[in-house]
């Protein structure tokens, strides 16, 4: 029987910082904006890789009542210290119309180590995510659950999605972020490693070589972190809708208690080949939850709504056991309602419908993000 120990959670999330009246992303932070937010928040806040970006971590939660709680206390703070200069955040994405070169670079060795290794490519990274911690103690666990959990990171990236547009396009994508941080190395689907050891010791070859410096520097949707004893999925988008957050991290923390079960019971879920993986994590993001992805037991395209509730059937005993079978049922309202792309896309046609020209009915996708990041 799989016990209470373990599966704690922890989410980090990236938010936008943008300017209050033109509604463009800041280019320079002010100067005393870290200070004031870590005065406020400690070491639970921090700059990340543009100046108009702050990333939030919260806790190790117990249970997603006690995430809920970190993440509200966190976005509202993070929200009132910029409001003091005249500045608001935003959980999208991606901005919908500030362009790349907007925004400078944080002044920081580690950030300015990776512009001037990736060049072109770190310059188009204006997008931020949402990342779940879940505990797996056991190292060995953590690399037999990597392949068997990647499974699931379509499904994930489906109910997340709040990217549809860039530089002040409609990509026509639910997910833009994913093809911008395709571009990188070291991302995409995790690949399946025998133990442990075989981990280390494919990371030791780039460290030895110089190629990175550690862990920290692999990206894969799903990895080992780095610096804690946790199965890091990375491959959502930041969740405008701070209950949309809550639920894919208690889908994704059932799913590794579901698997954690089956490998208890010497059994597993089956693994499938990257090509078969990545088909369903394009049609995520240029889909998301509005075209199906595919059931490759079946071979065929399956509506969204009925995969979730087939997943939902699965994780049943682990929501009830870790007690979040409220926060996983909210996935459902995620179907009804839209996730973020879907919200943005209907502010803006909102606002043409008013009158508003092009940019006037972009503008009005930010003051929905802005107004829609902190209602809760």
């Amino acid at each position: 029987m799989v016990t209470d120990a373990g599966f704690t959670v922890g989410i980090e999330e990236e938010y936008l910082i943008v300017d209050r009246e033109t509604r463009e992303l800041v280019r320079q932070a002010p100067p005393t904006l870290m200070a004031e937010c870590q005065e406020a928040l400690g070491d639970q806040v921090s700059p990340e890789f543009l100046q108009c970006q702050i990333e939030i971590g919260t806790r190790v939660c117990d249970d997603l009542g006690e995430a809920r709680a970190e993440l509200q206390r966190l976005r509202s703070s993070v929200s009132e210290v910029v409001s003091g200069h005249g500045l608001a955040m935003m959980a999208a994405s991606t901005h919908p119309f500030s362009a790349r070169g907007a925004t400078e670079l944080t002044k920081k060795d580690r950030y300015e180590g990776l512009a001037n290794d990736l060049q072109q490519v770190a310059r188009r990274l204006i997008i931020s995510g949402m990342h779940v911690h879940v505990a797996i103690e056991d190292p060995e666990a953590r690399i037999d659950l990597l392949g068997q959990a990647a499974y699931i990171l379509p499904h994930l990236l489906a109910l997340s999605t709040s990217s549809p547009f860039w530089e002040g396009t409609d990509t026509g994508l639910q997910s833009y972020r994913i093809a911008v941080w395709d571009e990188l190395p070291r991302t995409g689907m995790p690949p399946e490693f025998s133990s442990f050891s075989e981990y280390e010791r494919h990371v030791d070859v780039l460290v030895r070589a110089g190629v990175i410096a550690d862990a920290t520097k692999v990206w894969w949707d799903l990895r080992p972190s780095a610096r804690f004893p946790t199965l890091e999925m990375r491959i959502s988008d930041i969740c405008t809708n701070l209950e949309d957050g809550l639920a894919i991290a208690a889908l994704y923390r059932c799913w590794l208690r579901m698997l954690t079960r089956l490998r208890q019971s010497n059994q597993r879920w089956r693994t499938y080949m990257p090509m078969l993986l990545n088909e369903n994590r394009w049609r995520a993001q240029r889909y998301g939850i509005d075209e199906g992805l595919i059931d490759f037991g079946r071979g065929e395209i399956v509506p969204y709504p009925e995969l979730l509730d087939e997943l939902i059937g699965l994780i049943a005993p682990d929501a009830e056991f870790l007690g979040c079978e409220a926060e996983v049922d909210h996935a459902r309202t995620i179907i009804t309602r839209g996730t973020s792309a879907h919200g943005q896309r209907r502010a803006y046609e909102e606002a043409r419908a008013a009158g508003a020209g092009h940019h006037e009915a972009l503008e009005a996708v930010v003051d929905w993000l802005i107004e829609a990041s902190v209602d809760f």
